[in-house]
């Protein structure tokens, strides 16, 4: 007689997959004094960036093989540093500028949901997936990323004067990978404010490259997944709009194997710390399995690096134009 084996269902985590396009095309990503500034200012951004949509489309289409490849469309509004209007009268000026432009913003994302959508804590949790690279030859004397809220990519300068000791000789910082010369860089994750914890920019901006790239999970469940526009207005208020919104019906998923950012030049150093962090981040074991496996089908592989399956386009602002930092 066979033995019957029972085991919980609980003991063997499943991860749900989710549909992947071949590019996120992100066709912006503006502060709420952007939107101040006016339509003239969404005007020639989206004039700016039509430019370099049909580059990131043809790019796309060669590491398909010439296929026609799945492209979605997203745009990202910061409505958690600051609020400034309401969805219903800001949203369908953004879309406005953007048709005139010729160009379509499939999905539409809200930057508060990059930190808690649906209720999950998602920046949170991926606080807790951070692993950081032990620079060569320390002891552990630093403090860990979870108290200190700083994440570098090697060994700080240490200290070079402490209450006990005399002075000790300077000591540069070490990048931990450096090639030939260092290039150091320590980002700031969150800091304190009004007795709650207010994430920086380029935390937030990784949780959205990893949505983006379909590997965000909570208890192996899919998060940020858009909702479908019921082609209504919209709602007076950001925290009744969903986190993330599609706005097309035709629009192709929303989480691709790569991602293309198209931004002003300014917000080059918050993506370089973005990069940074996403080197870092102990991604979910089974949505890389998925992606793995499926782009391999496809013919589209992915590098194992997840930073470096994110590209950039910064464009250069006029000299008129805003240089005040979201963060």
């Amino acid at each position: 007689m066979r033995d019957t084996v029972f085991r919980e269902t609980t003991a063997e985590p499943r991860t749900q997959s989710v549909p992947l396009s071949h590019l996120s095309l992100e066709l912006g990503h503006l502060y709420m004094e952007d939107f101040e500034a006016g339509p003239g200012r969404l005007r020639e951004h989206f004039a700016e960036v039509r430019i370099w949509v049909d580059a990131a489309r043809a790019s796309a289409a060669r590491r398909t093989g010439g296929k026609r490849p799945r492209i979605s469309t997203c745009f990202l509004i910061d409505d958690y540093f600051t609020r400034f209007s309401t969805p219903a009268e800001l949203v369908p000026v953004v879309l406005a500028e953007a048709e005139k432009a010729g160009l379509v913003i499939d999905y539409l994302a809200r930057e508060s949901g990059c930190a808690v959508a649906d209720r999950i804590e998602l920046a949170e949790s991926v606080m807790h997936r951070l692993v950081e690279s032990p620079p060569p030859g320390s002891y552990g004397s630093r403090p860990p990323v979870s108290q200190t809220g700083w994440l570098a990519n090697g060994q700080r300068t240490p200290a070079t004067r402490s209450a006990l000791s005399d002075a000790k000789a300077w000591v540069p910082p070490q990048e931990t990978a450096a090639r030939n010369h260092s290039v150091f860089m320590d980002a700031e994750l969150w800091s304190e404010k009004d007795g709650r914890r207010l994430w920086s920019c380029p935390f937030l901006a990784a949780v959205w490259q990893l949505a983006r790239l379909g590997l965000l999970r909570h208890l192996g469940e899919p998060v940020l997944t858009p909702r479908p526009w019921d082609g209504a207005g919209f709602p007076p208020d950001w925290d009744r709009l969903p986190p993330l919104l599609q706005l097309n019906p035709a629009a192709t998923p929303f989480s691709a194997y790569r991602t293309c950012t198209l931004m002003p030049n300014r917000f080059l150093a918050v993506e370089d710390a973005v990069r940074l962090i996403l080197d870092q981040v102990d991604v979910d074991s089974g949505a890389l399995k998925q992606v793995a496996e499926r782009s391999a089908r496809e013919g589209a592989e992915v590098p194992a690096a997840v930073a470096q399956r994110a590209t950039y386009v910064f464009y250069e602002e006029p000299t008129n134009s805003l240089t005040t930092e979201g963060t």
